[in-house]
C-alpha cells in the first residue's frame, strides 16, 4: 500500500494533463504536417538539470533537519538523564516534569512545522515559553543538589537544542526560490507541447500510433521528476513517504521506560 501510495504522489493528475496536452500536439501537428529537427539537449538544459539541482538541494535541506532533530532529541534525552542521575536521591516529581515539558516541546515543534508558514508566530511563541520552562527546571535543579557546574552544562545542552530548533525553524521557512520553481513548472508544461512537431516527424516511421509514446514518456519523466522535488519541498508536511516524522509520544514513552 505504501509503495502504491509513493508511485501516486510521483505519477499524479498533473502527469496525465501534460501527457493529454503533448499527445494533443503531436497529432495537430501529425494532421498538419508541422514537422521539425529539435534538440533534445534542449530539454536537458532548460528543465533537467534545474529540477535535478532543486532535488539535490531539498534532499540536502532534509537530511540537515534530520540532523538537528537529532541533536535536539539527544541533548534533551540528556537533560532528562541528567535530572535522574546526577541528583542525590531521584525525584519523581522532577522525572514527570522533564518528560512533560520535553515532550511538550516536540509536540509544540510538529505543531509548527506542519503549520502553513505564514500561521507561525503563535506555534513559535508557545516553543519559546517551553524552552523558557525548561530552563527554570533547569535552574530549579539546584535545589535538589546538583552542582552549579553541572547546572551550567545542563544549560548548554539547552542552548544546543534551541540552536538546532532554528536551524530546522529556517528549512522549513526558507525553501527553493519561488523563481526557479516558476521557471521549471512554466517549461514543463511548455516543452512537450512545443515539441509536437519533433514527435510528429516519427509518425511515418513507426509502427501507427507508436509515434505518441515518446511525448508521454516525456512528460511523465519531467513532471514525476516535479514532484519528487515539490515533495522534497517541505519535509514536515507529512504528505510524501520521505517526510521528516516528529514523534514526541514515541519519544516521552522511550523516556518512562529507562
Amino acid at each position: 500500500m505504501n509503495r502504491l501510495k509513493g508511485i501516486y504522489l510521483v505519477l499524479n493528475w498533473k502527469s496525465l494533463v501534460i501527457a493529454f496536452l503533448s499527445v494533443s500536439s503531436t497529432y495537430l501537428c501529425e494532421q498538419l504536417d508541422l514537422t521539425a529537427d529539435f534538440p533534445l539537449a534542449l530539454i536537458t538544459i532548460a528543465v533537467v538539470f534545474p529540477i535535478v539541482f532543486s532535488i539535490g538541494g531539498a534532499y540536502k535541506r532534509r537530511e540537515t533537519a534530520l540532523d538537528q532533530y537529532g541533536h535536539m532529541k539527544a541533548h534533551g534525552r540528556a537533560i532528562y538523564f541528567a535530572s535522574r542521575d546526577w541528583l542525590e536521591n531521584s525525584q519523581p516529581d522532577v522525572l514527570k516534569n522533564a518528560r512533560d515539558t520535553l515532550g511538550e516541546l516536540l509536540k509544540n515543534c510538529r505543531n509548527l512545522f506542519i503549520a502553513p508558514v505564514e500561521d507561525t508566530e503563535g506555534f513559535e511563541r508557545e516553543i519559546y515559553l517551553t524552552f523558557s520552562r525548561l530552563s527554570k527546571f533547569i535552574n530549579g535543579l539546584r535545589k535538589f543538589g546538583l552542582a552549579s557546574g553541572e547546572a551550567s552544562r545542563l544549560n548548554q545542552y539547552l542552548s544546543k537544542m534551541m540552536v538546532a530548533f532554528e536551524s530546522i525553524k529556517h528549512i522549513y521557512q526558507y525553501r527553493t526560490p519561488k523563481s526557479l520553481r516558476a521557471y521549471s513548472d512554466i517549461f514543463i508544461v511548455l516543452l512537450p507541447v512545443l515539441y509536437g512537431p519533433y514527435f510528429a516527424q516519427f509518425a511515418g516511421e513507426t509502427a501507427p500510433g507508436l509515434q505518441y509514446v515518446l511525448p508521454v514518456l516525456l512528460s511523465i519523466i519531467l513532471v514525476s521528476l516535479d514532484n519528487i522535488q515539490d515533495h522534497l519541498e517541505n519535509p514536515f508536511d507529512q504528505i510524501g513517504a520521505d517526510d521528516v516524522m516528529i514523534n514526541a509520544e514515541k519519544f516521552v514513552s522511550l523516556l518512562e521506560s529507562e
